[in-house]
């Protein structure tokens, strides 16, 4: 049996929040209240689907690999800002952030973080080898 909707109506720039912190194709923004209110409560996770079988993320294959590890942080510091912002990365492939949200890529995760469209595979470094996201995803394609 399909799940009571109920229809809000929200500002532009609840909206405009709402697309930064949704991945792109993939979030509703059902999805992401569920995620930033919910904390995926409720028995779903943050795609929408039943608790545990929440799809793998991005850094998976590096995982596999041996290039990174469950638990290692990756980094992004803004020099001229001077912020630092930093995620952990989790068993299953996804970036969860210091507030507890977690996501299956690296530049929503960071655009999360900085309020802005950013490449989290250019831009977060891996702590425990000081290397790019995207040179450690290159090596574990083969490139």
């Amino acid at each position: 049996m399909p799940k009571s909707m109920r229809t809000i109506e929200i500002d532009d720039e609840v909206f405009a929040c709402l697309q930064r912190l949704s991945e792109p194709l993939v979030d509703t923004p059902n999805d992401v209240l569920r995620r930033v209110l919910l904390k995926n409560g409720a028995g779903h996770s943050s795609t929408g689907q039943a608790s545990g079988t929440r799809r793998t993320g991005s850094l998976l294959p590096l995982i596999e690999a041996g290039l990174v590890a469950a638990g290692d942080k990756v980094r992004h510091h803004q020099s001229r800002l001077k912020r630092t912002h930093e995620a952990t990365i989790t068993a299953d492939g996804w970036l969860e952030l210091p507030d507890g949200q977690a996501f299956p890529q690296p530049s929503p995760a960071l655009r999360a973080q900085t309020g802005n469209e950013i490449n989290g595979w250019g831009q977060y470094t891996h702590v425990p080898s000081g290397r790019r996201l995207q040179e450690l995803r290159e090596e574990a394609a083969g490139e």
